[in-house]
């Protein structure tokens, strides 16, 4: 997979999705909860603490022995890995040299010290880090990780940790009627005819939208067509209800929306294929819109279809799994 391709994939390690930094054996300069935080790194180049440079990202002190130092991250939802970003923005003379990522797969909640001492593997070899950059490196492999281990070497500063792959959640906790969309229930965006104000995948994301932004939004169309979005859902299942939230999308919602499911991932391109969930329905703006489904076949895929154009921002399509 291609460093394009795996960062379009969800960060598996955000705090969006419950993640966190749960240990790091160093944190003088810099604490490691920063790693995992949202957004862009913020730098001022006047900021200056008692400990020194005030900087929005993990730093570690100076070593004077030998030695590396690392941060193991839980996973807010457990999945493949298929890579990750070690970004050392504004780190220039105090970036570390290389770094290593190890996994482990574990059940439970441990604690950070069993962490420290938990079986890890090797998920990706020491590699070169540059300093001042976003160094982004392909991950293989089928494994399925809850936790990971970001080591240094030999110490420094990074200022984000992004851990982007397909969520993999304990499928015991996947009964009785769930959204099957959710990116947190192993739902994925598949495709999508126009991604130009923001990603497909904020309206799979957890709870309520904040703001435009973090919906989705397409280009004004200026032809007869539609937009549309495909789904892959945590697993196939029986749909029983759905919501289409346009919150925050005052001028420029949808007019009407409809929903279609499939069974197979050979069945997209074949419209015959599609069977209907909702039909066309008018559209609100800045409205949670939900609506019964009676559908008696189950579906893997779901395709929301808004006329002609306009974002919507969130898609709750909750049922059953077979």
């Amino acid at each position: 997979m291609t460093t394009a391709e795996f960062l379009q994939l969800p960060d598996l390690a955000s705090r969006e999705l419950a993640g966190s930094v749960v240990y790091a054996n160093d944190e003088f300069f810099a604490g490691r909860e920063n790693l995992i935080s949202p957004g862009a790194p913020a730098f001022d180049p006047s900021e200056f603490g008692h400990k020194g440079k005030v900087y929005d990202g993990w730093e570690t002190r100076r070593r004077r022995e030998s030695g590396h130092d690392f941060a193991i991250v839980r996973l807010g939802v457990p999945g493949i890995i298929r890579g990750v970003v070690v970004d050392t923005a504004w780190f220039t003379g105090n970036f570390p040299t290389f770094a290593s990522i190890d996994g482990v797969s574990v059940e439970g909640y441990p604690t950070a010290h069993e962490l420290v001492d938990a079986p890890w593997e090797s998920i990706l070899d020491r590699v070169a880090l540059r300093g001042d950059t976003a160094n982004a490196f392909p991950v293989t492999g089928e494994r399925r990780w809850t936790h990971v281990r970001l080591n240094i070497f030999p110490d420094g500063g990074v200022a984000r940790f992004r851990v982007h792959g397909e969520a993999r959640p304990d499928p015991a906790f996947l009964t009785g009627t769930i959204d099957l969309a959710a990116i947190e229930n192993g739902g994925d965006v598949v495709s999508c005819s126009n991604r130009f104000y923001s990603s497909p995948r904020n309206i799979i994301a957890p709870g309520r939208s904040r703001h435009m932004g973090e919906g989705w939004e397409n280009a004004r169309r200026r032809d007869d067509g539609n937009d549309y979005v495909v789904v892959r859902l945590a697993g196939e299942g029986f749909v029983d209800h759905v919501e289409i939230d346009t919150s925050y999308f005052v001028g420029n919602a949808p007019g009407s929306a409809c929903l279609h499911g499939t069974s197979t991932e050979e069945q997209l391109s074949d419209e015959a294929a599609w069977i209907e969930l909702l039909p066309r329905t008018a559209l609100l703006p800045d409205c949670r819109h939900r609506f019964r489904v009676d559908a008696d076949m189950p579906v893997r895929f779901v395709r929301i279809d808004v006329y002609p154009d306009g974002g919507i921002a969130r898609l709750r399509v909750n049922g059953r799994l077979t």
